[in-house]
């Protein structure tokens, strides 16, 4: 009998089974459906916070009528994002080395890491000498005439105290980046003419001996445990080497492309980075027209120092439009007086309200089609500095500019700035392999831009540029979202579909 009521008792329960495993799936996937609706919050705003996380939010069904929609399309797709950072030059990593060590480690954890700190993913690194390599005068990695072999050529500057690769290895510790690499000059004696500034082009005799410096640059870095994922020919080409696009194009399709190909190193190459959006789109078309060298180029970087003329930012869509199938980087941009600011415009700036100068422009380069945006110093002094004079080398003196960072040599205060702020959260939140989808809504001095990531989370950027808090909508498939959004700040949302 007792064994026939176990019998019984099995059968009964086995056919229960289905409905107690449909019970538990349904049970599983619920929290699932539930989790767009969860949504999380951080705030940098001119009222005090700082990447400082808010009560979560919530996705409801009805929609609210709000001042402000925005709504989120994450099925219309626009560009994959490559990164977002500053430039590693020696002046930052001197200001840094000023500091005691746990305030260096501070500083470097604040600019690298993801989870802690900005989580910098693509960043700036240098060819010799620029305007803030500060460590020493003017150099290149061959100083010796005629060296056409590089026999003489050496990176020992970059491995000191304050050297790039230093500062590149520091830097890992805390995060992952890509390396884009541009050349403000080649060796003095490959130019024409050093001493006359209109006329220092590399002479044309010298271009095989260019391409090689530009190898023996790579294979250097590798050696010492760097790779570098971009070599950017020239850094503003006709500013400093007075080389013009057509004769950029020869050297790219007939010496450095062919020469970096043979050698088998995996390093892409930029064409060059022009010092505006307008002077990109009027040069850029001289050497990718050529299929030749078309070939052998696999992005296109361009600086941003024309911010407010009407019209940059289509020049960028422009040539975005015409070649697609290249990453677009906005590698370099600062405050400056030599690029004509007012010297009324105190620098370094540490007001947080100009962090909205920086929300904004990213905001209208991506909308352009860049992958990636980079800005100049990272961290400079309370001077500004220290810079590099070279005059002959259009390094002038003085040269105040503004940083991400300020360390003061003085007090050894660390100060964030604004900029430092807006550009993390980008930097954070919108990773490398996140795509920009489409976002709808106008609103004044309120701008929103959304990612999804390949996790399917999502993460939405508004800035209000507004002195006065907005209350806003943000819609999402056919739910609704309603936020506040505080004067002067950028507000990061994420949530998952």
């Amino acid at each position: 009998m007792r064994r026939y009521m176990r019998l019984e008792h099995f059968i009964r329960h086995f056919f229960r089974l289905p409905l107690l495993l449909a019970c538990v799936v349904i049970g599983l996937g619920s929290p699932a459906r539930m989790r767009g609706q969860e949504v999380k919050v951080y705030v940098s705003s001119e009222a005090g916070a700082r990447l400082s996380a808010q009560p979560g939010l919530h996705f409801e069904s009805q929609s609210k009528a709000q001042a402000a929609v925005f709504t989120v399309k994450d099925s219309v797709r626009y560009q994959k994002i490559d990164g977002f950072g500053a430039s590693l030059l020696e002046a930052g990593l001197m200001c840094i080395n000023t500091l005691p060590a746990n305030k260096q480690e501070e500083v470097l954890r604040a600019l690298f890491d993801p989870q802690q700190g900005a989580g910098f993913s693509a960043m700036k690194t240098v060819i010799g000498a620029t305007d803030f390599q500060s460590a020493g005068p003017f150099f290149t990695y061959d100083e010796t005439p005629g060296d056409v072999a590089m026999k003489n050529f050496s990176i020992a500057r970059d491995l000191g105290p304050s050297g790039e690769i230093t500062f590149i290895k520091r830097a890992r510790q805390y995060g992952k980046f890509a390396l884009q690499a541009p050349m403000d000059y080649p060796p003095d004696w490959m130019l024409t003419n050093v001493q006359d500034q209109k006329k220092q082009d590399v002479d044309p005799k010298y271009y095989d001996a260019l391409a090689l410096y530009y190898l023996r640059y790579l294979e250097a870095y590798k050696k010492n445990g760097v790779f570098i994922d971009y070599l950017s020919l020239f850094n503003e080409p006709g500013v400093y080497t007075k080389i013009n696009y057509n004769e950029i194009r020869e050297l790219l399709k007939n010496h450095v492309g062919p020469l970096l190909a043979k050698s088998g190193i995996k390093t892409k190459i930029q064409l060059s980075e022009a010092p505006t959006r307008e002077n990109a789109s009027q040069n850029y078309h001289l050497a990718l027209d050529d299929p030749e060298a078309l070939k052998y180029v696999s992005g296109l970087a361009y600086h941003g120092y024309d911010w407010t003329k009407p019209g940059a930012f289509q020049k960028i869509a422009a040539i975005h439009a015409k070649y697609p199938q290249f990453p677009m980087w906005m590698t370099e941009v600062c405050h400056a007086y030599e690029i004509g600011e007012s010297r009324s415009l105190p620098m370094p700036l540490y007001d947080f309200k100009d962090g909205d100068v920086w929300g904004n422009m990213i905001l209208s380069d991506l909308e352009a089609g860049a992958s990636g945006w980079i800005y100049w110093n990272m961290v400079l002094n309370e001077k500004g500095g220290p810079w590099l004079i070279s005059p002959v080398h259009e390094n002038p003196d003085p040269n105040e500019q503004h940083p991400v960072v300020i360390v003061d040599s003085k007090t050894q205060k660390i100060t964030y700035t604004g900029l430092y702020y807006y550009l993390a959260h980008f930097s954070r939140f919108v990773r490398p392999g996140d795509y920009r989808v489409e976002t709808t809504g106008k609103v004044e001095k309120v701008r929103s831009m959304a990612f999804r990531g390949p996790d399917g989370k999502l993460v939405l950027q508004l800035v209000n540029s507004r002195t006065e808090s907005v209350e806003a909508q943000v819609k999402w498939r056919d739910r609704a979202l309603p936020v506040s959004l505080p004067g002067t700040s950028l507000s990061t949302l994420i949530w998952h579909e």
